[in-house]
């Protein structure tokens, strides 16, 4: 088996990284803690991700394919070398403390319990290596009465608060489309490992970084727990309106195209209305609150629906720059691939691949403008790096031969 640096087709690699000498290992599956790797891996980090070797990570088979290759874990997997390890082996749980003495990071997202159960619990693992951060990825905690209960996002989505504010006012809650909580956990994770690492600089120790998904989620609602617990003040779901600002809503095009307004701004709104030739409104002794003009937005979203319905999509976008007024066409991914801020800004890239050729996918999420990231390459075969990345732990042939013999790898 050939490692990524001999065979696989790579965008250019910045000479130096932030992250680089940083190795962390990925036990995790869907998707909160491998996303968290993957961040990681953007800027530098040595990802080792590791399998099952009968059970490949589930991410490899979610979502369209093409070839039978899935996409979604081309984007997943990038910047990771891949290996397999069965960790309930005894050959397969010693060989992850071999890896884990020479590693910084260790993410993991079993249920409590689980590693414990093989032996590879924080006593295990910090005692081959004490300066090993080991992040815990569950949907409730390492602790707790619902900690052994089995989680996904969309119970995090459901229990903070996130599902209970969205929809219509008259509709059922409604539940994202798409892997929220655990994109927002990801972050919240590499957050937390980056915080960890920090924290050992200064003390020579690693820890534990107990990650439970229903907790960021919570955390980018806002104040509502102070709200609740000053004022007794519960949030109502709002469709696309807020309580804070009016007008704020999506508004359709007379060429059947959808845009979205917001007056968080004072200054903005006072804009808004003067464009769609209403002046009037802002005399008004409520639209000096943002508040109060929530409680008047069936006035000013008709005052703006209107003027917007009699226009065409790029009319009302000229007219609302030139007013300096905020606005944003609603787009589905095919527009996010014509649209000029995102290609000035390469937020969607291509990235060579030997099995697919030149894919598209998000780039790095930030830029640093001294040391930036860069996808070296997209998700590999499952157990591609297996060979190399063990031989470079210093086992030989017949070792590998032991391992495979007692279905470790």
């Amino acid at each position: 088996m050939s490692s990524p640096d001999e065979n696989t087709p790579r965008a250019p690699r910045p000479s130096v990284q932030p992250l680089d000498g940083l190795r962390v290992l990925d036990l995790a599956t869907l998707f909160a803690g491998p996303l968290a790797a993957t961040m990681l891996g953007d800027f530098g980090a040595e990802v080792i991700k590791v399998e099952h070797p009968r059970r490949p990570d589930p991410s490899r088979g979610h979502g369209p394919a093409k070839d039978g290759i899935g996409l979604w874990w081309k984007v997943l997997g990038r910047n990771k070398r891949a290996i397999t390890l069965d960790l309930s082996r005894p050959g397969g749980r010693a060989t992850l403390l071999r890896l884990a003495a020479t590693a910084d990071v260790v993410i993991e997202n079993f249920r409590p319990g689980t590693l414990e159960k093989w032996d590879l619990g924080w006593p295990e693992l910090s005692a081959a290596n004490p300066r090993l951060v080991l992040a815990r990825v569950t949907a409730f905690g390492q602790f707790g009465p619902y900690a052994h209960r089995p989680g996904f996002g969309t119970l995090a989505e459901a229990m903070s608060g996130f599902a209970a504010l969205t929809g219509e006012p008259d509709a059922p809650p409604t539940l994202p489309p798409f892997g929220l909580a655990d994109s927002v956990t990801a972050l919240a994770t590499a957050y937390a490992v980056l915080t960890a690492l920090a924290a050992r600089d200064r003390t020579g120790a690693g820890q534990v970084v107990d990650m439970a998904i229903i907790e960021p989620m919570l955390a980018m609602l806002g104040p509502q727990p102070t709200w609740y617990d000053q004022l007794g003040y519960v949030q109502k779901r709002t469709g696309n309106r807020s309580a804070n600002n009016a007008p704020r809503n999506t508004y359709r095009t007379a060429d059947g195209s959808w845009v979205a307004v917001s007056t968080s701004a004072q200054s903005v709104a006072e804009r808004v209305m003067r464009l769609v030739g209403r002046p009037e409104l802002i005399e008004e002794p409520w639209f000096a609150s943002g508040a109060q003009r929530a409680a008047h937005a069936d006035v000013l979203d008709a005052a703006v629906g209107s003027w917007i319905a009699a226009r065409d999509r790029d009319e009302v976008l000229a007219a609302f720059e030139k007013a300096e007024a905020a606005i944003a066409p609603v787009q589905d991914v095919r527009d996010v691939f014509t649209d000029p801020q995102y290609q000035a800004l390469d937020t969607v890239t291509t990235v060579p691949d030997p099995d697919l050729g030149p894919l598209k996918m998000q780039n790095v999420l930030f830029r640093l403008s001294a040391t930036p990231g860069a996808i070296r390459w997209a998700g590999r075969g499952h157990g591609a790096d297996t060979e190399d990345v063990l031989t470079e732990l210093g086992l030989g042939p017949a070792d590998l031969t032991a391992l495979r013999e007692e279905g470790a790898l």
